[in-house]
């Protein structure tokens, strides 16, 4: 069972990009259950139809202890398995120990055993690795292999570059190790030139790029990944792409953060660094700084 867990950028199209690929992966015959660790419980919804699941924490406030694995782990498209961790009330508490909760009941409930015949655990991780509980599946081993959705944006790229900070710090620790940048367009010029790149430096492949395609928005609208949607868009076709090569994957490393400085001449030795994004980098300097 490999378990994986998909970071990046808020925004960036992590949840969507998880949920599509899953897809694509239940469609080659693979077992997968994803556990949604962001409090907006949106990690599952297009596998499950747009069905709002009750979340993990939300079951164990209603019900008390008393819970069994059925409560909390519902069947979604392709026999995929899906659970959300939630959070807790608005302005309480850390939104993190919901993955911490999550997780240790799921193994505690048994989803993890050899009998549920799983080829993949999927997390889809809030933000990046600033907070420690959104570190945990990385921090405590529950996540083998990290993908890191990314742009051609520089906040994007601050974002994967400081998460591969958090999976240097815990490598040793938990046998964390980076599988690969995913680039979700957003049509910058050069873009998929330069996060090959940005990977290279990284020490790491940019083992996919996602063009940008309206179809995915209007996929959600009917509350579908695109490849329930339209089996024969182009799209579609894409997502099988990413999961094929993730299926196929044997490139796993500690990746090598880059300096902010290098980040940034990354950005003009691409032509790219315009007032807007130099605005970008003053923002990213001063989150440093923070």
């Amino acid at each position: 069972m490999r378990k994986v867990a998909v970071y990046g950028k808020g925004g960036i199209g992590k949840s969507t990009t998880t949920q599509n690929t899953v897809a694509a992966l239940a469609e080659m015959g693979r077992k997968v259950m994803v556990v949604g660790c962001d409090p907006k419980a949106d990690s599952t919804r297009l596998l499950m139809g747009g069905l709002a699941q009750k979340t993990v924490l939300d079951t164990l406030r209603s019900e008390g202890e008393d819970v069994e694995l059925d409560d909390v782990l519902r069947p979604g498209y392709g026999s995929t398995m899906c659970t959300e961790s939630g959070g807790p009330e608005p302005g309480v508490g850390c939104a993190g120990r919901g993955i911490i909760t999550s997780i240790n009941l799921l193994e505690q409930l048994g989803a993890y055993d050899e009998d549920k015949s799983l080829d993949y655990v999927f997390y889809d991780v809030l933000g990046d690795v600033v907070c420690g509980g959104f570190a945990m599946p990385i921090r405590e081993g529950k996540a083998q292999e990290i993908y890191i959705v990314c742009s051609g944006e520089m906040m994007a790229m601050y974002a994967a570059n400081n998460i591969c900070k958090g999976i240097v710090k815990f490598a040793e620790a938990g046998g964390v190790r980076l599988g690969g940048l995913i680039c979700n367009s957003r049509k910058v010029d050069n873009e998929c030139e330069m996060i090959d790149e940005f990977a290279r430096r990284l020490g790491t492949q940019m083992i996919h790029f996602l063009p940008r395609d309206n179809d995915v928005q209007r996929a959600e609208i009917k509350r579908k990944t695109v490849i329930d949607w339209n089996p024969e868009a182009p799209q579609a076709y894409e997502y099988r792409a990413l999961a094929r090569k993730i299926d196929a994957n044997s490139m796993f490393v500690i990746p090598k953060p880059m300096a902010i400085d290098d980040l940034e001449s990354l950005l003009l030795e691409y032509g790219l660094l315009g007032d807007a994004v130099e605005e970008e980098v003053a923002a990213a300097e001063e989150v440093a700084a923070a």
